[in-house]
């Protein structure tokens, strides 16, 4: 009976081990953001270099899945830390900088055809509700700030809050990688 226990143990481990890397992101500070490193994090990996995970699986054509729609697929992204005004949605100095180089970066011809989501979180400080709200200010303050001073077309960016419910560091919830900017790339 313990054998069987361990083994479900280790299984659900082995399972749930995927999903928690996906959550260690490193987020890229002022020190770190420079176009390339944007254009890297956010350029789609080529069918070459995209991981194939497959287990003596076969698939049919027609039972296909429509490209990049695999359970297993991620989008590309990167998380910016990008500063507020204590609950507030107005950008610093320093937040306008690092706005400055993404601008660049989604200009250029790499991600030029490209839509991104613009996903601001928050730390769960406020209420739910509160998070929620400040986070979507902050998603369409970024956005704002590329369209109107980056001149990045405002059909390619959608701003989406996402409130407290993504911590990036779950063991110090008010810690400054969970209010942060997020830029998905979600495809041409």
């Amino acid at each position: 009976m313990k054998t069987i226990w361990y083994a479900a143990a280790l299984a659900a481990l082995a399972l749930a081990l995927p999903a928690t890397a996906q959550t260690t992101a490193k987020v890229l500070n002022e020190q770190d953001l420079t176009e390339g490193a944007l254009i890297e994090a956010l350029t789609p990996a080529s069918p070459a270099e995209a991981p194939v995970l497959t287990r003596s699986i076969r698939v049919d054509a027609e039972d296909a899945p429509p490209s990049g729609a695999g359970a297993g697929a991620t989008r590309p992204s990167a998380s910016l830390l990008i500063t507020f005004e204590t609950n507030s949605a107005s950008l610093t100095a320093r937040a306008k900088h690092m706005l400055n180089v993404v601008g660049e970066a989604l200009r250029s011809d790499k991600l030029g055809a490209f839509r991104f989501a613009i996903q601001g979180h928050a730390d769960p400080r406020g209420s739910p509700a509160a998070n929620l709200r400040l986070s979507q200010l902050r998603a369409e303050s970024v956005r704002n700030y590329l369209v109107r001073n980056e001149r990045v077309e405002d059909q390619r960016l959608q701003a989406v809050g996402k409130g407290d419910t993504e911590l990036m560091n779950k063991a110090d919830p008010i810690a400054p990688e969970n209010r942060r900017v997020t830029i998905v790339n979600l495809g041409q």
